[in-house]
């Protein structure tokens, strides 16, 4: 820590201790030592007059619900600007803040943690973990994350480069650290990385990971909350029987579900927990959502079909042992990228006259599942978007009836919905007084096509994994209405039906768009329904002061009736918003927040209308008050003209049109054509031109997040991509339409 921010960091503290600064808050000032002090009791007696948000969700049943109410439907036409901090950073931000004591923990991109006075903004600490860029090649939707827990003192956090943190919550040190990939898997550079959020479970605290989409095997695992050593692991799914027998009892259940002879063996079968996990005390259990196949195609994965446990799940595990105490299969044979990772919410319900404590969850393909939480008994399931993967779900056997719209191995077919899902990473937030669930839905089906058997130099849907990882782990491309082209794409994919005779018998018109709906979770009764600003608006939050508030990608704050969901109030920030809002008092005000910044899931390019593609990107807490200012608003961004490219020696057209297709499958992920997360690399620099083969081969920017890629590109591949990219930059500058790759896999 240097000076400067050492004295800071003293100024707030003393400021606290004696009143010198912001006002107190209800309970007594944390003595210097006693910063984040979370601790059971406190979380399960967090009542309607703490000023606090204590985790991610506020509460233990993260609900993203407050019963504060200072801020209500008759004043918040007042609501105002506050305060803002910069966090230095352009990529997406997915979290929402801790507020304990006064002192707001929040995470940002790569693991990044920032404390600071949750009355002014000013800085406490910041902690920055120490990353290998090559990293960012392995997360699937960008290098975010997507909360933190603050617990008994500490901070913990995990860093996309698979490491967990415990950090002292007064100064930011580092306590211990672990590593959460094996020896083995780190050496290979397996690409597992950490998006979600660590969960506090008894003694211990619960992390999963990402990668199914690069071709890895789903496991969480546990490290106990003083040391850091691991307490117990948890796969998803069976090892290569190949290796051997499955040691774990849930694993030699599960095996029976899978084709050993199915290509799931070589590339680890997916299911990892990238995100939603929940834990209830009471049981002492830790409630895991399990991730989507890997490969999606169940033809090549596991030819013989099956149910391949433990997929597409929801798994209640004893904290205290690692071991399986129920499972719920959302999906059986998953195979559309429809991950159960969607955060849950935990709450009592009066069903058929009985009080239940269930688990909540607003799934990625579609519906809306409530199950009893002590045994994983399926309550309901009601649809909330069009769906027609399934005919629906047997209340019975808890079972989807098959639907022959959903099988795209017979020919291509748009399902509904697609693989951004229905509902995705974002939060949904319960309110207790109305008894509604509002869900930041979407409208996004996608034409699925078979591309197994063809060759993977014409997969446009291909991510390649690293070295010694085998080709073709999709061998299925999901096309948005929007992008279906069938001139095209035909010398991709042969002849293809057109999109109206695909949407002959669909449930619905095929678009791609975003709603907050409010449903009752016991009846699946859509009680009021407002149309978003693009499918990828952020998460939710509800208040005591008939309040339902929701950012979105133009980058304006909206705020709702609760009860009839009409717009109150919408706040243009200049910052595009895909995080829930959270709200929080110190001292008699109440303030409302909010992560704010584009990226992930939601796309590497700016949607032309977003504040992001007008603003550029630079994320910012921002923070409001009643009584507060108009927003300052950054400067609008001005790109000009693409600039000549400089001519390279010795290119063909042969060279051009092979680099296209490696950039589609290499880096058209990221890096796009325009406006976006990343560089349009048409404007890349004489410089930049000139140290392109190190850039991409030898990975000297990955210290910025550019990964070297010598594992999987050769000298000829850079030049060829090289080729292609400069054609682009030199059509564009003279005036001409730039030629894109003709997919991206969403």
């Amino acid at each position: 820590m240097d000076l400067k921010r050492s004295l800071r960091w003293r100024a707030f503290a003393l400021a606290v201790l004696f009143g010198l600064g912001p006002a107190a808050p209800a309970s007594p000032a944390p003595a210097l030592h006693a910063f984040g002090q979370i601790d059971d009791r406190r979380l399960e007696t967090l009542g309607d007059t703490s000023p606090d948000w204590l985790t991610d969700g506020r509460d233990i049943g993260s609900s993203y619900y407050s019963p504060l109410r200072a801020i209500d439907d008759h004043n918040v036409g007042q609501l105002g600007f506050a305060w803002a901090h910069a966090l230095g950073t352009s990529r997406g931000l997915e979290a929402s803040p801790v507020v304990v004591d006064g002192v707001m923990y929040a995470v940002g991109d790569w693991g990044r943690v920032y404390a600071v006075d949750a009355r002014s903004g000013a800085e406490i600490w910041t902690f920055a973990p120490q990353i290998d860029g090559q990293w960012a090649r392995y997360a699937c939707c960008d290098v975010v994350m997507r909360g933190l827990a603050v617990w008994k003192g500490r901070v913990y956090v995990g860093a996309t480069d698979g490491f967990l943190y415990a950090l002292d919550a007064a100064t930011g040190k580092e306590i211990w650290r672990a590593d959460t990939l094996s020896a083995k898997d780190r050496a290979a550079h397996m690409p597992y990385t950490i998006t979600g959020s660590p969960q506090i479970a008894g003694n211990v605290v619960v992390i999963g990971n990402g990668g199914a989409d690069f071709g890895v095997r789903g496991y969480i695992s546990a490290y106990d909350l003083g040391t850091g050593r691991q307490a117990w692991k948890f796969y998803t799914v069976p090892r290569n029987p190949a290796l051997g027998p499955q040691l774990e009892p849930q694993l030699k259940k599960a095996i029976k579900t899978w084709d050993p002879k199915g290509s799931w063996v070589r590339e680890g079968g997916g299911g990892t927990v990238w995100d939603g996990m929940a834990y209830d005390p009471a049981l002492n259990l830790v409630y895991v959502g399990t991730g989507n196949a890997s490969p999606y195609n169940i033809k090549q994965r596991s030819p013989r079909g099956g149910d391949n446990l433990y997929l597409a799940s929801i798994l209640a595990i004893h904290a205290e042992s690692g071991e399986l105490a129920w499972y719920y299969q959302e999906v059986p044979g998953e195979c559309w990228d429809y991950d159960a990772t969607q955060k849950f919410i935990l709450t009592d319900l009066t069903i058929q006259g009985a009080r239940r404590a269930v688990i909540m969850q607003a799934s990625k393909e579609g519906f809306f599942y409530v199950l009893d939480r002590a045994n994983g008994r399926l309550l309901a399931a009601w649809p909330f978007v069009p769906v027609n993967w399934t005919k629906g779900i047997d209340l019975r056997t808890g079972r989807p009836v098959p639907a022959k719209a959903a099988d795209y191995t017979t020919g291509p077919k748009l399902i509904f919905p697609g693989m951004a899902g229905a509902h995705n990473w974002q939060p949904m937030s319960f309110d207790r007084k109305t008894g509604l669930v509002y869900i930041p839905a979407m409208y996004a089906p996608m034409v699925y096509i078979d591309t197994s058997g063809r060759s993977s130099a014409h997969d446009a849907g291909n991510l390649r994994r690293p070295a010694g990882l085998v080709e073709g782990t999709f061998e299925v491309v999901g096309v948005a209405p929007e992008d279906y082209d069938v001139a095209a794409m035909r010398s991709l994919y042969g002849n293809l039906p057109s999109l109206a005779q695909l949407s002959a018998r669909a449930p619905a018109k095929p678009v791609t768009e975003g709603e907050l709906i409010a449903l009752d979770p016991l009846t699946g009764r859509i009680q009021w329904r407002r149309k978003g600003s693009y499918f990828w608006d952020g998460g939710v939050l509800s208040t005591a002061g008939n309040l339902v508030i929701q950012g979105d990608v133009t980058g304006r704050l909206n705020i709702y009736a609760a009860d009839s969901g009409k717009l109150l109030r919408s706040i243009q920030t200049g910052t595009s918003i895909m995080a829930a809002p959270m709200t929080y008092k110190v001292g008699d005000t109440q303030y409302v927040a909010v992560m704010a910044g584009f990226g992930g899931g939601g796309g590497f390019s700016f949607p032309p209308d977003s504040a992001a593609y007008k603003y550029g990107n630079a994320g910012r807490i921002l923070v409001f008050r009643l009584g507060g200012e108009v927003v300052p608003l950054p400067p609008p961004v001005e790109l000009g003209p693409i600039p000549q490219p400089p001519a390279l020696a010795g290119t063909t057209t042969q060279d051009i049109a092979r680099g296209g297709i490696l950039f589609n499958r290499y880096c058209s992920r990221c890096h796009v054509f325009g406006r976006g997360l990343l560089p349009d690399l048409r404007r890349m620099t004489p410089e930049v031109h000139e140290a392109f083969d190190d850039i991409v081969l030898r990975g000297i920017f990955a210290g910025n997040g550019m990964a070297r890629f010598n594992d999987v590109l050769t000298a000829q591949d850079a030049k060829a991509i090289h080729a292609y990219i400069t054609a682009q930059a030199a059509a564009a500058a003279e005036g001409q339409k730039a030629v894109t790759p003709p997919l991206h896999h969403q």
